[in-house]
C-alpha cells in the first residue's frame, strides 16, 4: 500500500495534530450514543454533489481530493452544516480508499497517497467541529477490490489503510456507507470493530433490498449481530422509498428481539420513478437533476415522518445542502430542547420572516398551510416521470 505523498500537504503541527486536546474536548462532549439516548441527531448533507456543483469534485469519479487541493472549499461546506443545526462533521473520506482514488484514470493516489487524503479530511473535520461542538465522523465506503473479486482480505486492506488514520486522529464514530452488496458491508464493519468507536451503517438500498437479495431487513439484522450501534440506509432514493427501506429494518430488527438505533439519510430528489437502483438509473443523473430538487418543506415533512418511524440518526445524501439540513433541525427543535443552529436566525419557521416585507402579497405567503402546498415546476413540457435506465449489477 502507497503511504507516502509526492505532494506534501498540511502541516498538521501548525495545525489539529492527531490526538491533540482530544481528551480534553471529549470530556465536554457527549458521544454519539449518548446523544441519540436523549434525542435525534442531526446528520450533515452532500458532499460530493455540493462539491461538484462548486467545481472541487471530479464527476465520475467522486473522490475526495479536494480535501487537500481545496482545503477551504471543504471547510466552508462543514461550516455550513454546521451553522444549520448538523450535530456530526462527517470527514470526506468517501471513495478514499487507495484503489478507489486510483481507478479508471484517477491519479489522486499518486498525486496524495491516501495517507495524506484520508488525515487531511479528517483535520478539516475537526477544526469546525472544535469550534462548534460537533462530533467528528469518518467513514467507509465501497472499493473497486469488491467489485472486482479480489476477496475480503484484500478488501479489508483497503479498509485499514484508512482506519489506521482515523486511529491518530481519534475521530468520535464511523459511518460505513453506500454499501450494495451486505457482504462487502459486514466485512466494512469487521474491520471498523477493530479501532472501539461506535458504528453507523448504512446500506445504499431502496425497498426491493441489495444487490444480491437480500432484503432490507436481512441487512439490518445482518449489520446489527455483526455490531453495528446505528443502522439503516443513504443515497440512491429519496425520503419516501428510504423511510420504506427503514421501515422494513425496523420489523425485522424487532421481530429479532435486536436494538439499534435507526438511522435515515436520503438524497435530495424526488425519485419515484426508479426501480432497484435508484437515482443512476434516471436520464438525468447526474447533470440535470435539479427539477427533482426536494424543497426546504419537503425536508420538514421528512424530518417529521422519519422521527415518528422511530429514527433517530437523521441527515441527508447526494444533492443535500445546507438549508436542507436546516430545515430538519428547524422540524425536529422541540425533540432537541429547542436547538437550533446559527443559521436558523436568518430563517423564520415556516416563512414567518417573511411578516417583516412591506408587501402584502409577501405577507400572506407566512405558515405551514401556504408552504405545505405542491409547488409548480415552472416545466410545462417536462414529463413528470422518466423511464429509468439499465444499470449493471
Amino acid at each position: 500500500m502507497s503511504t507516502g505523498s509526492r505532494k506534501e500537504v498540511g502541516d498538521q503541527s501548525a495545525g489539529h495534530s492527531p490526538q491533540t486536546k482530544r481528551k480534553k474536548v471529549a470530556a465536554k462532549r457527549k458521544g454519539l450514543l449518548e446523544r441519540l439516548a436523549e434525542g435525534p441527531v442531526v446528520s450533515d448533507g452532500s458532499y460530493c454533489f455540493v462539491l461538484e456543483r462548486r467545481g472541487y469534485v471530479k464527476s465520475g469519479y467522486f473522490t475526495p481530493e479536494a480535501v487537500v487541493e481545496n482545503p477551504d472549499a471543504v471547510t466552508d461546506l462543514h461550516k455550513e452544516f454546521a451553522r444549520a443545526g448538523a450535530d456530526v462533521t462527517q470527514a470526506f473520506t468517501f471513495y478514499a480508499s487507495e484503489d478507489k482514488l486510483a481507478a479508471q484514470g484517477n491519479t489522486a493516489a499518486a498525486d496524495f497517497g491516501v495517507d495524506n487524503i484520508n488525515s487531511e479530511a479528517c483535520r478539516l473535520a475537526w477544526e469546525i467541529a472544535d469550534q462548534y461542538g460537533t462530533l467528528v465522523a469518518a467513514g467507509l465506503s465501497p472499493t473497486p477490490s469488491y467489485r472486482e473479486g479480489k476477496g475480503k482480505a484484500a478488501v479489508q486492506r483497503e479498509f485499514r489503510a484508512q482506519t489506521d488514520i482515523f486511529v491518530k486522529h481519534d475521530v468520535d464514530f464511523m459511518i460505513v456507507e453506500f454499501f450494495g452488496h451486505l457482504e462487502e458491508m459486514l466485512w466494512a464493519i469487521e474491520v471498523s470493530k477493530e479501532i472501539g468507536k461506535p458504528i453507523a451503517a448504512s446500506m445504499c438500498i431502496g425497498p426491493e433490498g441489495d444487490r444480491d437479495g437480500n432484503t432490507p431487513g436481512q441487512c439490518a439484522v445482518a449489520m446489527a449481530k455483526a455490531g453495528a450501534e446505528v443502522v439503516g440506509v443513504n443515497c440512491l432514493f429519496g425520503p419516501s422509498a428510504s423511510l420504506k427501506a427503514v421501515e422494513m429494518m425496523k420489523k425485522a430488527l424487532d421481530e429479532a428481539g435486536l436494538k439499534a438505533y435507526l438511522m435515515c439519510q436520503p438524497i435530495a430528489y424526488h425519485t419515484p420513478d426508479v426501480n432497484k437502483f435508484g437515482l443512476v438509473e434516471t436520464p438525468e443523473y447526474p447533470f440535470a437533476l435539479e427539477p427533482r430538487l426536494l424543497t426546504r418543506w419537503d425536508m420538514h415533512n421528512f424530518a417529521r415522518e422519519a422521527y415518528e418511524l422511530g429514527v433517530r440518526y437523521i441527515g441527508g445524501c447526494c444533492g443535500m445542502e445546507s438549508y436542507h439540513i436546516r430545515a430538519i433541525a428547524e422540524e425536529l427543535a422541540p425533540e432537541r430542547g429547542g436547538r437550533l443552529g446559527e443559521a436558523s436566525a436568518k430563517h423564520g419557521l415556516w416563512g414567518e420572516t417573511l411578516k417583516g416585507s412591506l408587501r402584502h402579497s409577501m405577507t400572506i405567503r407566512c405558515g405551514k398551510a401556504y408552504w405545505s402546498k405542491p409547488p409548480a415546476t415552472g416545466r410545462p413540457f417536462s414529463a413528470p416521470y422518466s423511464t429509468p435506465l439499465a444499470c449493471p449489477k
